[in-house]
């Protein structure tokens, strides 16, 4: 009986093709705080198949207390996250943590490690601003400068979990 679930649950999962973010659900949200423990902001989190195009184009919430999402895209492919701020410039509010969460939906791990593209990113973003906890990317921009020029580009190692 062990035998035949395990041949069904084989059967059953889709293999992601070369370890790919492709057809993967990924829920997108924003996130401020400088105690984890009590959010200074969070956003509504989106859910999205990762395909062809933008997978987000998140915009103001229209939140009170000077707390609100800076309108970003958000492309997704294969093995890489592309973030892009078209529509306004200015200042990310300081905080100990002031960015963004995607977490990949998975029953093991999607990807290992994130890195920044430099050659393609123009925010000085450092290396430690950018980190896994479990199928989640982090993405803290707290203090940096955005605007039609500013690019964020990663490069993630994506492994060949199934998608279920």
């Amino acid at each position: 009986m062990r035998r035949l679930f395990l041949l069904l649950a084989l059967l059953t999962a889709t293999p992601a093709p070369g370890g790919t973010l492709e057809g993967r659900l990924v829920t997108m949200n924003v996130l401020t705080w400088d105690d984890p423990a009590a959010p200074l902001f969070e956003s509504e989190g989106v859910t999205v198949k990762v395909g062809q195009g933008v997978e987000f184009g998140m915009g103001p919430e229209g939140h009170a207390l000077g707390f609100d999402v800076v309108p970003v895209q958000v492309e997704i492919t294969p093995g890489r996250i592309e973030l892009s701020y078209p529509e306004a410039q200015g200042n990310f509010w300081p905080a100990a943590f002031n960015g963004y969460v995607l977490h990949f939906k998975g029953d093991c791990l999607v990807f290992s490690e994130a890195r920044i593209d430099r050659a393609e990113t123009t925010m000085p973003i450092r290396p430690e601003a950018v980190y896994r906890s479990g199928n989640a990317l982090y993405i803290n921009v707290s203090g940096l400068d955005y605007g039609p020029k500013a690019k964020l580009a990663l490069d993630l190692a994506v492994t060949d979990c199934p998608i279920s």
